[in-house]
């Protein structure tokens, strides 16, 4: 249980805990523009400061590109967790500059019709807004209690928007120092303004390049059509095979380590009020593909896919020629949950296309990546006191969800590191991040801030 004087902190400080997050706000940190280089080296100077000034034991450690700031907070004791929270003080580029309302990086809150408000300025919801609803979160704490309750280390990267090109081999060469019980990640959303959400699926990607080549040069289709091997009639074939009439990919071996979601999970997810119909319908489509079985939802979040992303062969630009092509060529993707191996399922498509190549047909392949779904067990203790916290906080249960894609750092921390992470943000999908206008609801940050408290509590227990 959080001490109530905690969260009467966190209320009486909200003003100047809005004037810290302001100043930050101003540093221009751009990690993908040169120009900006001193901006982000700023940025993690006046985090070092912040969190010096609570008790952390912070620095900013150099590498090729901009600095990461390292943190720890290690008086809680070694009987007691400890946990890296993980968030990034670098923003994206604010073009085009002319269809901001005010200028980027002079934050300010804005009053909506209906009283609510919000805090606009570039990186308020992406990271930056995120990030300091820990920061306030911890600085509470020791404020009341002359503590944190658990051990805790804050990584912050300056070049999560560029890429991350040294956060591989940061996290390689301080593995040991990094890996902890748990990683937190704030880089995420809520369900909607009033539920809190706790992501705790990624799916995992297959990509593959396959081309099937018949003749050795381009055939006239007067010439030689009905004679000749047409690849684009061999692809299509084959990919049209991938799946059976109920939608279900027919890969031999493809649901290997497919898991069902628990009937817990899967009644939190009907309880969301989720309308599959109107978010296909957003996008033009009146009916749903894929399984015939399953819900909208567990198909982007918990399901596995098989798509093809782009085919092309022969002729296809403006007016008409009539050629049968040489070779015809296809991307397709695989969507992976649970324990599914993407090496198997590579090897399972290629079976299946070599399978099906008539005479006079070859085949070549070119992968493009490939990685593992992850999650967090649904039993985790962390996930089950996260979601307690939250709901003590928000007054209804968090919304335990998936993603269709993947946060790449929650990789690194699973396969560098052995760590799993709890996905908990309060960001929301209207926030217009990466766009101009971006902005961060009042509610997120301060009751943001009172989650985390919580949350620190009840890892504690």
């Amino acid at each position: 249980m959080t001490d109530i004087r905690v969260l009467d902190r966190i209320d009486a400080d909200l003003p100047a805990s809005l004037e810290r997050l302001f100043a930050f706000l101003r540093i221009p940190s751009i990690s993908t523009d040169p120009a900006y280089k001193p901006a982000c080296a700023e940025a993690a100077d006046w985090l070092v400061k912040e969190l010096s000034g609570i008790g952390f034991d912070a620095s900013a450690r150099p590498t090729e590109g901009h600095p990461m700031v390292v943190a720890h907070w290690t008086k809680a004791g070694p009987d007691k967790p400890h946990v890296l929270f993980y968030a990034h003080y670098d923003v994206q580029p604010v073009d085009p500059i002319s269809l901001w309302e005010t200028p980027p990086f002079e934050p300010r809150v804005a009053r909506q019709p209906d009283g609510s408000e919000r805090i606009v300025a570039r990186g308020s919801a992406d990271d930056k807004g995120q990030l300091m609803t820990f920061v306030e979160a911890c600085r509470a704490m020791v404020a009341e209690t002359g503590g944190l309750p658990i051990n805790v280390t804050i990584l912050s990267e300056g070049e999560e928007e560029s890429g991350s090109p040294s956060l591989v081999p940061f996290l390689l060469a301080n593995a040991k120092e990094l890996s902890l019980d748990v990683a937190l990640v704030c880089d995420t959303n809520m369900w909607d303004r009033d539920t809190p959400a706790i992501t705790t699926m990624l799916r995992g990607l297959v990509g593959e390049e396959v081309t099937i080549t018949g003749a050795n040069q381009d055939l006239h289709s007067g010439m030689f059509g009905g004679a000749a091997l047409n690849p684009i009639h061999v692809l299509a074939r084959v990919l049209a095979g991938l799946h059976d009439d109920s939608g279900r990919v027919t890969l031999p071996g493809f649901y290997d380590g497919v898991p069902e979601i628990p009937a817990e999970i899967a009644a939190n997810w009907a309880s969301l009020g989720f309308d599959g119909d109107a978010f296909l319908g957003a996008v033009g489509l009146s009916a749903p593909a894929g399984e015939v079985d399953r819900t909208v939802l567990e198909k982007i979040w918990s399901r596995p896919t098989a798509e093809v992303n782009g085919i092309d062969g022969g002729y296809t630009g403006d007016g008409f020629k009539t050629v049968l092509p040489a070779k015809a060529r296809a991307k397709v993707s695989f969507r992976l949950v649970g324990d599914q191996d993407p090496d198997k399922i590579r090897a399972s498509f290629r079976q299946f296309v070599t399978e099906r190549l008539p005479k006079g047909a070859a085949v070549s392949f070119h992968p493009h990546g490939g990685s593992p779904a992850l999650r967090l067990a649904f039993d985790s203790p962390a996930l089950n006191k996260g979601r307690a916290a939250l709901e003590e906080e928000w007054g209804r249960p968090a919304a335990v969800v998936g993603s269709g894609g993947s946060i790449p750092v929650v990789g690194h921390f699973k396969t560098l590191l052995g760590m799993d992470s709890l996905m908990v943000g309060f960001g929301l999908a209207d926030d217009r991040i990466h766009s101009p206008n971006e902005k961060y609801e009042m509610t997120s940050f301060h009751k943001g801030i009172r989650s985390w408290a919580r949350v620190l509590d009840a890892l504690a227990g």
